[in-house]
């Protein structure tokens, strides 16, 4: 198990506005992908971790203050995470330091993050008048939170999930429903949970089920997306498999983890609760 002891989630901290690299945190991700049987040196997906800042400020040569949206896209298969509010508190240390341009910015961003999760970083800053557009995520998809169930359990289960052998689909499906909690201070995460996937028919009322079933599972976002695609592979035995999770915001932050077996899935989209 990862030691959470000597993270800054669920402490009192002391907000630091002047720029200071130390206060990233890094979680390591293979203790967790070892519970699930993952090879950390063979992945069986490729994806990305987008988290997207909404509070970005810095100063101008001047001292005039800047704001902007920035874009993270951590690869999966760096060997750390970022531990969130020490993400967080990096980011409002920025607050009150001058910086020449924001592609200067931009740059010290991309240093300091690749240098904390071990792999290449991106880093888009994003001014507001060019924010990514607001979607409902149900665009084109097919919505299985419509579906009547009762008799609902709370713990997660793989079992839930089945297919029809023989009867092969290409679908894109969401559901809104998806809610995990903190490992470390119990606080809930809410998500909605983009499945695309290709092969025999995934049982719709069993994946709602399933979803449903994280409602108190504790974990973080990468690994709660991670817990989710693997069940699946190894349950439904899809083709292609896409498992996205886009996460409401914490303290001005996002984190929106993309597991994929498809060399490419493109696009940072903002979805309605976000």
């Amino acid at each position: 198990m990862v030691d959470l002891s000597k993270t800054l989630l669920g402490q009192s901290t002391e907000y630091i506005d002047q720029y200071s690299p130390a206060l990233l945190h890094p979680l390591p991700r293979k203790a967790k992908r070892d519970e699930l049987g993952i090879d950390s040196s063979l992945l069986p997906f490729s994806g990305v971790d987008i988290w997207t800042s909404y509070e970005l400020s810095w100063l101008s040569p001047s001292g005039k203050p800047q704001v902007a949206i920035v874009e993270f896209a951590i690869p999966c298969g760096s060997a750390n995470i970022v531990e969130s509010k020490s993400f967080k508190l990096y980011l409002n240390s920025l607050n009150q330091t001058a910086f020449d341009s924001a592609d200067q910015l931009e740059k010290v961003l991309a240093k300091d993050l690749s240098k904390v999760v071990e792999s290449k970083v991106d880093v888009r800053i994003i001014p507001l008048e060019q924010s990514v557009g607001i979607s409902a995520g149900n665009e084109g998809r097919t919505l299985i939170d419509l579906i009547d169930i009762n008799d609902v359990s709370y713990e997660v289960d793989s079992a839930l999930l089945s297919s029809t052998k023989g009867r092969r689909v290409e679908q894109k499906l969401v559901s809104h429903l998806l809610k995990t909690n903190c490992p470390v201070t119990g606080q809930p995460d809410w998500a909605s949970v983009l499945i695309d996937y290709a092969g025999d028919e995934i049982d719709h009322e069993g994946l709602l089920r399933y979803i449903i079933s994280y409602r108190n599972h504790q974990d973080f976002h990468e690994q709660c997306v991670e817990r989710i695609f693997i069940d699946i592979m190894e349950k439904c035995a899809p083709e292609k498999l896409t498992v996205y999770a886009r996460y409401t915001r914490r303290g001005g932050l996002d984190i929106n983890p993309l597991r994929t077996t498809e060399p490419s899935y493109s696009g940072n989209l903002r979805l309605s609760r976000q």
